[in-house]
């Protein structure tokens, strides 16, 4: 053996060389992959083929070998890291010879990236890759960095550590919604680092703060690196959950775990708000207890007022804390009450399924003893206890057709059971109330009679839905009693809103914070998948930016307004209205709608037209368009290469060897700490996209294929990427960072300043590994 090492060792010190050569050689990294994957086939293959790699296999006809498959042990679990004292026997690396393995690695190309690119639901959610990404650089191209660090800026610059507070909030803020890393570091470095050097802070502070909270786009929803992982996880979670169940006699997961091994990329971003946002909080505490230990590296600053009317302590505590909360927390009582819930009398044509045992009884006795070690034997006792009821009621009751009088009393019994006011009327209601007393907070002083008769309106739409609006009335008639309502709130929000645009707080953070609202909100919420809510993030992206052209240029952004409130009003509509036009009876109002929608879409289309036409006479689209199309193109060379070199490192035993080694080992906790360390290793050399592409499928079929929950391993694993960015000596962001830093800012002082941050991050993931409840805790309670 050549240097004492076992041959496929040998051979993946090969192909981690040649992809580490690969990268560092200039090339670009997309195309360095593939390279490495052919070039150190190739060098295997001539080792090989002159007997210098050999693989001390074992010898699987020696008679301890049979013992070990007597006693029950199964093949997959016997290997030379378990059984080091089994029988070995010499053999090639490659199994069949170089030419053969060459032959089943060209052959293995295209079904490889048919599967993990091109095929089924990956493609689909691959393709909001490229809209979050024209999402995000559209954004940053309309200056909403600059604006909102200028706004944060003077709200925490009085305080202590204030700027570099104010940048983790920028950085968390546009992670929501642009989510590119080298964009939001190259502007907050740009704009922030003068600032914070100019007001005395430390070198590294400043640094560290900048590149660190630049990095929370790779967390914070929506994230690219989580859409990314999560196609992949999902397939291989579903994978491994399949193969243990069938390696414990069972027929597939279903059965086994009582419950579908799906991991989906929605359920992932519910997974991801609460770690993004505690790093930031950490970052940011950080900074703060920094300032408080060294106030002359971190010095409180007036960087200016803004021109809007001043405000009380008093009354800024009241509009806008406790105002607002007691709207929320009243509609939250209510609804505990039944006063507000839901109105739908909505009854399927046919009833609903009896509910089967909550564990699949029918089972062999490998199986059940598999089910019970897993779920616990009261778990079984329970199910069969379920089941014995099911079969003396005659078995599961089967759906069937309602007929005229059942679907009568079913509507009647949903009537009875309605709540007073409707969800969809409170949400409106709770809406145009924390809109009304914002506005009041931001300008006390101003006449308050067209709040009060907005408040008014808020009053008889709530009398309106309790009096006269019936879980029963028809959308056109539920429209006129809202009418008077709806009347006197149109008067008094001109005003309002004249009065919130006032404030520079809200007007900056306003536009971004609805479309983050819409995008992340339509995810969390399950009303759509991520690659509609992409669409719908780029979209209104280019509207915002071109609303901030025309502003900019003091031209009329009217049409942009309007196409809006356009969207706004045909999705209202279609929530309300039945708009199925090929039924054969269409009531006149549902016509009505149908056409009012289609003028709404319309005009939307126009004005997403008009501000793309903006955009690009202004110079400003055609410049997205390519960073887009380049962003885009390198991720998918990189996933495509990246399936090569996967398919080298099985050509001769690599991923096998590697999994057979994890296995060794009895605990589910060594395990994934060994992985999370050899990422966070991986990550001071290799970027995430190629350690989610080369490293993970190597590892994931043995952290997924145990009892850890599959949200919280892949949230994990996000967190540990995450410092790939950060990590010396080739984290991007100090690449990015070191490229618009002033001379007197050297590379020592980013490094030393990011060395804090990335001790935060080995925190969180302890923080996250003795807490798990912080990532299942959101997706538990929507349902994810």
């Amino acid at each position: 053996m050549l240097f004492g090492l076992d041959g496929v060792e040998i051979g993946l010190i090969i192909v981690f060389l040649c992809l580490f050569g690969g990268i560092l050689s200039g090339f670009p990294v997309a195309f360095a992959i593939g390279g490495a994957g052919v070039v150190s086939f190739g060098i295997i293959a001539l080792l090989d083929s002159g007997g210098l790699l050999i693989h001390q296999a074992i010898d699987t006809s020696s008679a301890d070998y049979a013992a070990l498959l007597a006693e029950g042990v199964a093949r997959d679990a016997i290997s030379v890291f378990r059984y080091p004292d089994l029988p070995r026997v010499e053999t090639p690396v490659f199994d069949g010879g170089a030419a053969e393995a060459l032959r089943k690695t060209i052959s293995g190309i295209p079904l490889r990236i048919n599967e993990r690119v091109l095929s089924g639901p990956s493609i689909e959610t691959l393709l909001a890759v490229a809209m979050f990404v024209m999402m995000g650089i559209t954004l940053e191209r309309s200056r909403i960095a600059d604006d909102l660090l200028t706004t944060m800026s003077r709200v925490f610059g009085p305080l202590p550590g204030g700027l570099a507070v104010s940048v983790v909030v920028v950085g968390a803020f546009l992670a929501a919604s642009t989510g590119i890393v080298g964009a939001t570091v190259v502007t907050m470095g740009l704009l922030s680092l003068p600032t914070m050097l100019r007001a005395g802070y430390s070198p590294q502070l400043a640094t560290g703060v900048i590149a660190a909270s630049g990095t929370l786009g790779q967390i914070i929803p929506p994230s690219i690196v989580i859409v990314l992982l999560g196609t992949l996880a999902g397939d291989i979670y579903a994978n491994a959950q399949q193969a243990r169940a069938n390696s414990v006699g069972c027929n597939d997961a279903l059965t086994y775990l009582g419950e579908p091994a799906v991991l989906s990329v929605g359920t992932l971003f519910q997974a991801a708000l609460l770690p993004g946002i505690l790093l930031a909080v950490l970052y940011a505490v950080y900074a703060f207890g920094y300032a408080l230990l060294n106030p002359s590296k971190a010095p409180a600053i007036d960087v200016g007022h803004s021109d809007h009317e001043p405000i009380s302590r008093r009354e800024g505590l009241f509009w806008f804390l406790v105002a607002p909360g007691a709207v929320i927390a009243g509609a939250i009582f209510l609804s505990n009450l039944n006063v507000i819930g839901s109105q739908s009398v909505h009854v399927d044509s046919f009833s609903e399924a009896g509910e089967s045992a909550s564990l699949r009884t029918n089972v062999g006795d490998e199986c059940r003893d598999a089910m019970i070690a897993l779920h616990g034997q009261e778990a079984w006792d329970r199910a069969l206890a379920e089941q014995a009821v099911i079969d003396a009621a005659g078995g599961v009751e089967q759906a069937h057709e309602l007929n005229a009088d059942e679907m009568t009393a079913a509507i009647a019994d949903k009537v009875a059971d309605a709540a007073p006011i409707g969800s969809g009327m409170a949400i409106l209601i709770v809406f145009f109330a924390l809109v009304l007393t914002t506005a009041r907070g931001v300008a006390p002083g101003a006449d308050p009679l067209p709040l009060l008769v907005g408040a008014g309106g808020i009053g008889l739409l709530a009398l309106a839905d309790i009096v006269a609006i019936s879980p029963l009335s028809s959308p056109g008639a539920t429209v006129l009693w809202m009418l008077p309502g709806l009347a006197l709130l149109g008067w008094a929000m001109k005003p309002a809103a004249i009065r919130l645009a006032g404030n520079e707080l809200l007007r900056v953070v306003f536009p971004p914070l609805v479309l983050i609202v819409a995008v992340l909100g339509s995810i969390l919420g399950g009303v759509t998948n991520p690659t509609p809510a992409a669409a719908l993030g780029a979209g209104g992206a280019v509207m915002l930016a071109a609303y901030r052209k025309l502003r900019d240029e003091d031209r009329s952004a009217r049409i942009i307004l309007l196409a809006t409130g356009a969207v706004v009003l045909m999705l209202l509509i279609g929530i309300n209205f039945d708009l199925r036009m090929g039924r054969e009876v269409v009531l006149f109002q549902n016509r009505l709608a149908f056409l009012l929608a289609m003028t709404c879409f319309l005009f939307s289309m126009f004005g997403f037209f008009f501000a793309s036409w903006v955009l690009y006479a202004g110079g400003v689209l055609s410049p997205v368009m390519r960073e887009t199309a380049k962003v885009t193109s390198m991720v998918f060379t990189i996933l495509i290469g990246s399936q090569l070199l996967n398919l080298v490192v099985i050509s001769f035993g690599g991923e096998h060897y590697i999994q057979q080694f994890l296995r060794s080992f009895d605990n589910e906790y060594t395990v994934f700490l060994i992985v999370m360390l050899v990422l966070f290793v991986l990550g001071f050399v290799l970027d995430f996209l190629e350690i989610i592409y080369i490293v993970v499928p190597i590892v994931g079929p043995v952290i997924y294929g145990g009892e850890f929950d599959p949200k919280w391993v892949t949230i994990m694993i996000a967190v540990n990427l995450q410092t790939s960015f950060l990590t010396p000596p080739f984290g991007f962001a100090l690449f990015y960072l070191r490229g618009v830093a002033p001379p007197q800012v050297t590379t020592g002082h980013i490094y030393r300043g990011i060395i804090p941050f990335v001790l935060i991050q080995v925190v969180a993931l302890g923080l996250l590994w003795v807490v798990p409840g912080v990532v299942t805790i959101v997706p538990d309670l929507l349902g994810g």
